[in-house]
């Protein structure tokens, strides 16, 4: 007896098997309970997600010969929903859409379609990858998809709805199938390995639900080479060997030298991935999903439905993202997705990788203006990884919150000590503070107005309003802080703006010429910055 792929052997035979896909079943079930079914649909989506299937079974749904009038629960052993299921009934027509395209075969659909249907009910066409129908094609089914016989009911699946004319689909009910999610990928996988008694372990089955990439079929064809291989219990490194799934293990060992800055161990655990059967665009890949796993572990939390995978792996992602600041991962996606794209195009790909993945561990500082004007940025050291660690907040406040012993009284009590007051400020503190003017003192409130360009520094002193004010209160006189930002010239306000390119250019050259960006190479001792202009507000310094 000839073997039966278990995409075929599992087929879902009614609404409530299908996975993932609630929404189309449910209304197709109450359209058919309240005798609402229109005479044409149009299934879309993705590959693998159920369109076929789904049509399948609105087909046994209306013509299942066990009932008197369609039914939303077909038997699924008459003769018809037998004939339906391995696709021979003669009621039922399955077309090919991609090998018959042309206006010929549609002409002859439409002089067939006239004639009542054999045995059931409907005479039902369900063409495939209906997109693929040549213009002509599509226009010779305008007046049968417009005004169709009564016995006649058509049904289009199709991966690029936006290929389908537009009066194709006006003369439809268009139904948008979603990608399944992983986790339900993985439900189905275990309970067909339970059903097929094949032992398995837990983190295979999670892997192959991810390659499936929101396709059941797609999990379960890899499933079905998994199981050719003839060995038990299906593993990981089946996985790897045969799929070139990357071992997890090997890339957190990858991103754990990423983070501590071994140079040495970052190019073996390369090397090791490589050699293990992945080319560099599948480890780029690797990367990539990993840095995203860090990335919701950093926003959400490590135990959060978002990450699909075991609890220990789960407890590597905790860790390991404890060693990256967010801004860091955000960069290194970005860098890594322009990556992917170049190593598919060169000839030296491995020299890309590794020079990439050198530039994460060798990268002293990754600084973004938004952590290092909340003050969470901490006593960068020389270095350091590509991440910002941030001093716990009692030993910041520790160095500013004692007071200067100052005899603030008047605004010319302020104006005299100024220079003392940016000296005990700190380091760190005074490029931005230095930028504000003394201008009034009154009730014991202290207004410092800023340049109308000084927004950074501004915003910089608001984050540590409270722990300069601590700094100025002595003698029992209260200090309270209020900055102000100095107005821009009229003609200022609305400047031209350049073409893309030249604005770049120019606020490039702003921001590495300002003084405060100056103040900051000291400051923290980098030893380079790298500008990256995202948009025209978000920058980061690296």
């Amino acid at each position: 007896m000839s073997y039966t792929v278990l995409a075929r052997k599992y087929r879902s035979q009614s609404f409530d098997d299908v996975i993932g896909q609630d929404p189309v079943s449910r209304t197709l079930k109450n359209a058919i309970k309240q005798n609402r079914v229109a005479h044409a649909y149009l299934f879309c989506g993705t590959r693998g997600v159920g369109k076929t299937t789904m049509a399948r079974i609105l087909a046994k749904a209306l013509n299942c010969l066990s009932a008197d009038e369609p039914t939303a629960e077909p038997c699924c052993k008459c003769q018809g929903c037998i004939a339906i299921n391995a696709g021979e009934d003669i009621d039922v027509i399955e077309i090919d859409g991609a090998s018959n395209n042309g206006v010929e075969e549609v002409r002859k659909l439409r002089e067939n379609a006239i004639y009542r249907p054999a045995r059931s009910r409907h005479k039902i066409y369900i063409i495939d990858e209906v997109h693929m129908l040549s213009t002509s094609a599509f226009n010779a089914l305008l007046k049968i998809l417009e005004e169709p016989p009564a016995h006649v009911k058509f049904i289009f699946a199709t991966t690029e709805p936006n290929k389908v004319l537009a009066t194709i689909q006006s003369r439809c009910q268009r139904f948008d199938f979603a990608s399944i999610s992983t986790a339900k990928i993985a439900d189905q996988l275990k309970d067909i390995l339970k059903k097929e008694k094949i032992k398995y372990e837990e983190n295979l089955v999670l892997a192959v639900a991810k390659m499936a990439n929101g396709s059941m079929r797609d999990g379960l064809s890899l499933l079905d080479r998994l199981l050719s291989t003839g060995e038990e219990p299906l593993s990981f490194e089946l996985l790897e060997q045969f799929l070139g799934c990357p071992d997890s293990e090997k890339v957190y060992r990858l991103v754990s030298a990423i983070a501590d800055a071994d140079a040495g161990a970052a190019l073996t655990a390369v090397d090791d991935l490589i050699t293990g059967g992945l080319n560099e665009s599948q480890v780029v890949d690797a990367l990539i999903d990993a840095m995203r796993d860090m990335m919701v572990a950093k926003s959400v939390d490590a135990k959060s439905d978002l990450l699909i995978m075991t609890a220990e792996q789960r407890q590597q992602v905790q860790q390991i993202s404890e060693k990256f600041d967010i801004a860091a991962i955000i960069y290194n996606i970005s860098v890594l997705e322009k990556l992917r794209w170049n190593v598919r195009n060169t000839d030296k790909a491995r020299a890309l990788l590794e020079a990439v993945v050198l530039r994460f561990a060798l990268s002293e500082h990754f600084v973004n203006i938004e952590s290092l004007l909340s003050g969470t940025h901490g006593e960068v050291k020389k270095k350091e990884t590509n991440r910002v660690t941030a001093a716990p907040a009692t030993s910041r406040q520790q160095s500013i919150t004692h007071t200067a012993n100052l005899n603030i009284k008047s605004l010319d009590d302020v104006k005299k000590s100024w220079q003392d007051i940016l000296k005990f400020v700190g380091k760190a503190s005074a490029p931005f503070l230095s930028q504000a003017e003394p201008i009034r003192f009154e009730n014991n409130v202290l207004t410092l107005r800023f340049s109308p360009n000084g927004e950074v520094s501004k915003q910089y002193c608001e984050n540590r309003k409270e722990q300069f004010e601590k700094m100025l209160t002595s003698n029992g006189v209260i200090v309270r802080l209020n900055f102000e930002l100095g107005e821009k010239a009229a003609e200022q306000t609305k400047p031209a703006k350049p073409a893309a390119n030249k604005n770049n250019g120019v606020k490039k050259d702003a921001v590495m010429n300002d003084p405060i960006v100056r103040e900051i190479h000291s400051a923290f001792n980098l030893t380079n910055i790298e500008l990256t202009l995202f948009d025209d507000e978000q920058m980061d310094l690296q």
